[in-house]
C-alpha cells in the first residue's frame, strides 16, 4: 500500500508528465519563459509586459489545467473555430483569459495609454502624422506575405485571411491591438503566437532599430537638428482627442473601440478636471490590466500547440513587418527632409511604429550618439503617438474588410 501511494505520487508529478507523448515540448517553452524573464529583469526589455507573460507561460507548461482541460489535439477546450465561449471547467488563468476573449483588456489598456500620452508634439508638428502612417505599411506587407504563403500548394502555412490580419498587426508594434485583431479574426491556436511576437518585438526595439536606422540614413542626416516645437494650447489638447475620435470612427467605424478608449483616456488627462480618474487610469487600471493580459497571453503558449511551423513563421513574418515598418518610416522621413530642405531629421520616421515611448527614445539616443547637443525626443514623439492612432485605424480597416 505504501509503495503504491509513492508510485501514485511520482506518476502525478510534472516530471513524469514531461515524458508523455509530445509533452517534452513544454520543457522548451519553460526554457523560453526563463529567457523572457532574463530579458525583462537583466536587460530591462519591457519588464511590465514580459514578466507576466513569462510567468503565465511557465505555469501553463507545468500544469495545463491551470487554464482549462485540453482537447485531444492539445488545444484548450475553449479554443474552437466557432469562437464559442465556454465558462465552466476553467482554471484560474482560464478565467483571467475571458478578458482577452471578450476584448476587455486591450481596450482598458488603451484608456491607460491615452491617460499617459501627450499628443502635444504631434499637434505642434502635424506633418509628422504622415510618418506614423508610412510606418503602418509594415502591417499590410506582413498581411500580404502571410496570404502569399498560404497559397503555396502543399505548404505547411495554411493561414486564413483572418490569421494574416492578426500577423500583420505585429508590424504596428502594438500588443493590445494585435491581441484584439487576432482574437476577432485569427484562429484561437495562433493568438498566443501573434501576441508573443508583438510584445517580444516591442521589447526588442532597442536592439532591432539602431542597425536599420544606421543602414537607411547617412551620418549627415542623423546629425540634423530640428527647431524647437511651438507650445500647444490647452484648448488644442482638449479638442484633439474629440476631433480624432469623430473623424477616425466615422471613416472607419470598426476602430471605434480602440480609438474611442485611447482618446477617452487622453481627454480626461487634458481636461484637467478629473485628476482621480487620470491617476486611476494611468496607474491602477493600466497595470492591473497589463498583469491580467500578460498572464492570460503567456498561459495559452503551451508547448504541444505553440511549437509548430505556423507559429514559428508568425515570428518570421513579425520581424519582417517590424523591419519594413521602420524602413518605410525612415523613407518617409528622408522625403520630408528633402521637401523641407534639411529641417527634418529622417530618423524620427522610425518612431512611426506605436511602441511608445521606446521607439522615440531609441531615435533620441542615436541622435545623441551622433551629436550630444541634438535633442530629438519630443520631435520623435510626434510620429510615435501618431503610430498608435495609425495602428488602431489599420486594425479597424482590417476588421471592416474581413469581419464585415
Amino acid at each position: 500500500m505504501f509503495w503504491d501511494l509513492i508510485l501514485e505520487f511520482l506518476n502525478s508529478t510534472g516530471i513524469v508528465n514531461f515524458f508523455q507523448g509530445q509533452n517534452w515540448m513544454n520543457l522548451i517553452m519553460i526554457a523560453i519563459g526563463g529567457l523572457l524573464l532574463f530579458l525583462a529583469i537583466k536587460k530591462k526589455y519591457e519588464p511590465y509586459l514580459l514578466i507576466p507573460i513569462a510567468v503565465g507561460m511557465i505555469l501553463v507548461n507545468i500544469l495545463p489545467s491551470i487554464v482549462a482541460p485540453q482537447n485531444a489535439d492539445g488545444t484548450f477546450m475553449f479554443q474552437d473555430e466557432a469562437k464559442k465561449t465556454i465558462i465552466d471547467g476553467r482554471g484560474l488563468l482560464g478565467y483571467l483569459h475571458l478578458g482577452v476573449e471578450f476584448e476587455i483588456y486591450p481596450c482598458l489598456i488603451f484608456i491607460g495609454i491615452g491617460a499617459t500620452t501627450d499628443f502635444g508634439p504631434l499637434i505642434a508638428n502635424k506633418k509628422t502624422m504622415i510618418l506614423g502612417a508610412a510606418a503602418q505599411i509594415g502591417i499590410f506587407a506582413a498581411f500580404l506575405g502571410a496570404i502569399a504563403l498560404s497559397t503555396i500548394p502543399g505548404g505547411p502555412f495554411d493561414f486564413t485571411v483572418g490569421d494574416a490580419a492578426g500577423i500583420g498587426i505585429i508590424g504596428g508594434a502594438d500588443g493590445p491591438t494585435a491581441i484584439l485583431v487576432s482574437q476577432k479574426l485569427a484562429r484561437s491556436e495562433l493568438t498566443s503566437g501573434i501576441a508573443l511576437a508583438a510584445y517580444s518585438y516591442m521589447a526588442l526595439v532597442p536592439v532591432i532599430f539602431p542597425p536599420i536606422i544606421k543602414l537607411v540614413t547617412t551620418k549627415k542626416e542623423r546629425q540634423i537638428k530640428m527647431e524647437t516645437l511651438r507650445e500647444v494650447s490647452k484648448s488644442e489638447k482638449i479638442l484633439f482627442p474629440i476631433i480624432v475620435t469623430l473623424v477616425c470612427c466615422i471613416i472607419v467605424p470598426s476602430c471605434a473601440p480602440l480609438i474611442g478608449c485611447l482618446m477617452f483616456g487622453n481627454l480626461i488627462k487634458e481636461s484637467g478636471v478629473v485628476p482621480n480618474l487620470v491617476h486611476t487610469a494611468s496607474n491602477a487600471l493600466l497595470y492591473i490590466c497589463t498583469i491580467c493580459l500578460g498572464l492570460s497571453v503567456g498561459a495559452t503558449a503551451i508547448g504541444t500547440t505553440f511549437l509548430q511551423p505556423k507559429t514559428l513563421m508568425i515570428f518570421v513574418l513579425g520581424i519582417l513587418a517590424f523591419i519594413i515598418a521602420a524602413i518605410f518610416g525612415l523613407l518617409g522621413g528622408k522625403i520630408m527632409c528633402l521637401v523641407t530642405k534639411g529641417k527634418v531629421n529622417p530618423m524620427i520616421g522610425a518612431a512611426g511604429v506605436s511602441a511608445v515611448p521606446m521607439a522615440a527614445r531609441v531615435v533620441h539616443k542615436i541622435g545623441q550618439e551622433e551629436d550630444p547637443n541634438n535633442y530629438l525626443l519630443m520631435h520623435a514623439m510626434g510620429p510615435n503617438v501618431s503610430g498608435v492612432i495609425g495602428s488602431a485605424v489599420a486594425a479597424g480597416i482590417l476588421l471592416s474588410m474581413i469581419a464585415g
